[in-house]
């Protein structure tokens, strides 16, 4: 199942629901409402949203054109300590770009009602509590804090959204990560506007619409203004009773399963010009974003690293050599500010100089030195796991750029904005799905950005056990690829003694020392790490036998996979294989009573598989076991296949070997 079957196209039918079916409002909190003291259907709800309610709607203004505006309410109950961050709620909107004049955000009868001796008390927002701030160049935040919020309160927001943003519509969410009881949105869209609609998640939404005519002025040549007959299309598309959407093993990014609406504009249609089509097809997103000033200008820039260039890879005849020296000298130098987008911030040549800009500044800056050392080099949008899946041409899903390089036939990524990243080995935020790479004539190409290469972990453990169930012995394990990755970044975030704390807490309290880490200077290489260790833990010594489990601290505790049903596809990151090889020494005066029986086991079409290999040779015990995902992610047909076999494997992983004195 691919991602794009999550993604159903609403046709509305000639049947306008009644949006009045339900009644609404703000101010009407009733005592009942605040009298709950949990949610009726969701008992561990910290909140719920009792009703949303919004309306997109266009109002025309002579000389100006046409303005966009969505209005919300919303009352929200709390019922929990854990719900009290409802108080603070936030609104994201655009701060103007190339384009676009910035949106506005206005808030008002935000209200916090409580119950005092039976009486509703109300307490209204005041506009201290409003605060808003740029979060960069092109976005910006408001936020406010409700007055007055305990356990038990119901809290009322209304804010409107106006915009020149008619390309594309905030999204809709129907779904929280609490329930929702009721949620309604209505467009009252003119006929010069033609929008696709977009459901995504699985939630059963109604919808409906009706054409209705209205009259409009508009400003043509001579600055002369005619009213003209319009046609508007009144949509309504509303939900009830819609559970929490709650995190489980193995998903990418929670947000990609939102159940939610989405309008793209498709094409305009004014009086007096031609008909323009929007986001029809992803070359005319590539060529729309290339010619941004912010992107295909600064991209094509150069004058400011040539120096450079000369000096560290002009002479180095090999191409991939070339690259490799390229990647490793703009990783080190430039220095990511945490700002991702597709365009530029303050350019390429003042980032350069300054050695620290955004995800397209940098990444414009390895794509230019590359082309300029004669290595073509292309960027790629992508969208980061946080940001959603680009599943339909649209120049407004991607939020981050990378590099894409073609030596010898194959392709290679880049992303010189993380410090551990190596060729082909992207940060794991950028591993989302499918990307789009953009060439200078506007054309583009899908980019598959889930890996295929399996990425190893081996782990060798030689120890002794003697009668107490006392173990000492020493580990070494290498790491590959995206495990190394992986490593790397965690460890960095964190001080040597804090790092060996955090990791014999996770070996299940084990004693480490004489620690010793072989990180080459070389990212494409492994990582080994290599300890010794004491363990009083992980052996039950009962009525003169002891009992081990076979991986020891690396035995896994839990089936990940605990609920009935999934709708959301299993996300495993990446290709991994885990690889243990284990030789126990056993203590004098004791033999083996029972071993594990040796077994494989593995899912259809090879998506996972499990072995484990035990026996006895004199008194040492030689284990071998190998853990498998070939797959990055994994459709939620398999569901119920994955989650069986994962419970054979803890089942076989928790089998004891047993010693018995002689």
């Amino acid at each position: 199942m691919k991602f794009n079957q999550l993604i159903l196209f609403l046709f509305v039918s000639l049947f306008y629901l009644n949006a009045n079916a339900q009644k609404f409002e703000l101010g009407k909190v009733s005592l009942e409402e605040l009298q709950e003291k949990a949610h009726p259907v969701d008992t561990s709800a910290a909140a719920a949203i009792l009703y949303k309610k919004a309306k997109t709607y266009f109002i025309h203004e002579i000389g100006t054109g046409f303005f966009v505006y969505h209005d919300y309410e919303l009352r929200i109950k709390i019922y929990k300590k854990e719900g009290l961050k409802w108080a603070d709620f936030k609104v994201h909107y655009r701060g103007g770009d190339e384009n676009l004049v910035p949106e506005a955000v206005s808030f008002s009868d935000c209200v916090t009602y409580n119950l005092e001796n039976k009486t509703i008390q109300a307490t209204k927002l005041r506009t201290e509590g409003n605060l808003k701030t740029d979060i960069n160049k092109y976005w910006n935040e408001a936020l406010i804090t409700m007055p007055n919020v305990k356990v038990g309160s119901i809290i009322e927001i209304h804010y409107t959204l106006k915009s020149k943003n008619v390309v594309q519509f905030p999204v809709f969410d129907f779904q929280y990560e609490i329930p929702v009881n009721y949620a309604e949105y209505d467009t009252d869209i003119p006929e010069v506007f033609i929008y696709k609609p977009i459901l995504t998640g699985y939630l059963k939404v109604n919808a409906g619409s009706k054409i209705v005519d209205e009259k409009e002025s508009f400003s043509y040549k001579f600055y002369q203004t005619s009213d003209f007959p319009f046609k508007y299309q009144l949509s309504n598309y509303k939900a009830e009773n819609i559970p929490a959407l709650k995190e489980e093993a193995y998903v990418d990014n929670l947000q990609n399963y939102r159940s939610s609406i989405q309008h793209e504009l498709e094409r305009t249609r004014f009086p007096f010009e031609k008909v323009e089509d929007y986001s029809i097809t992803w070359d005319g997103v590539a060529k729309n974003i290339f010619d941004f000033n912010s992107f295909g200008r600064e991209l094509n820039k150069d004058g400011y690293y040539e120096e450079d260039l000369k000096r560290i890879g002009l002479n180095v005849n090999s191409e991939f050599e070339r690259l490799d020296v390229i990647f490793k000298f703009v990783k080190n130098k430039m220095n990511w500010n945490e700002y991702k987008g597709i365009l530029t911030d303050k350019g390429v040549k003042k980032a350069y100089k300054d050695e620290t800009g955004n995800v397209a500044e940098i990444n414009f800056i390895l794509i230019a030195m590359l082309n300029k050392a004669g290595i073509k080099a292309d960027p790629v949008l992508i969208s980061t796991r946080e940001n959603g899946v680009p599943v339909y041409p649209n120049r407004t899903v991607f939020n981050s750029v990378i590099a894409a390089v073609e030596i010898d036939g194959k392709q290679i990524l880049l992303d010189a904005t993380n410090k551990y990243a190596s060729l082909n080995i992207l940060p794991l935020p950028d591993l989302n799905w499918t990307g789009r790479l953009i060439n200078k004539d506007g054309s583009s190409k899908e980019i598959n950005l889930v890996p295929d290469k399996v990425s190893n972990v081996n782990i060798n453990l030689l120890l002794s056990i003697n009668g107490q169930g006392k173990m000492v012995g020493n580990a070494r394990i290498q790491k590959t690829d995206y495990e190394a990755l992986n490593f790397r970044e965690q460890k960095s975030s964190l001080q040597s003694e804090r790092y060996l704390e955090k990791l014999e807490s996770s070996l299940g309290g084990i004693l480490i020392d004489d620690y010793k880490l072989n990180d080459d200077i070389n990212l494409s290489s492994s990582i080994i790490e290599s300890f010794s260790f004491v363990s009083n833990k992980h052996s039950d010594v009962i009525g003169g036998k002891i009992y081990i489990t076979p991986l020891l601290f690396y035995n896994d505790t839990k089936n990940p996979f605990v609920e009935n049903k999934r709708q959301m596809p299993i996300y495993f990151g990446f290709p991994k294989q885990e690889k243990y090889n284990i030789n126990i020494e056993i203590p004098p005066g004791y033999k083996v009573e029972s071993l594990p029986e040796s077994v494989k086991v593995s899912t259809v079409d090879g998506i996972a598989s499990f072995s484990i290999n035990i026996m006895s040779v004199g008194n040492k015990i030689q284990i071998a076991v190998t853990k498998e995902i070939s797959k990055a992610i994994v459709s939620a047909d398999y569901y119920d296949v994955l989650k069986d076999f994962f419970q054979q494997v803890l089942d076989k992983q928790n089998e004891k070997i047993i010693l018995i004195k002689v």
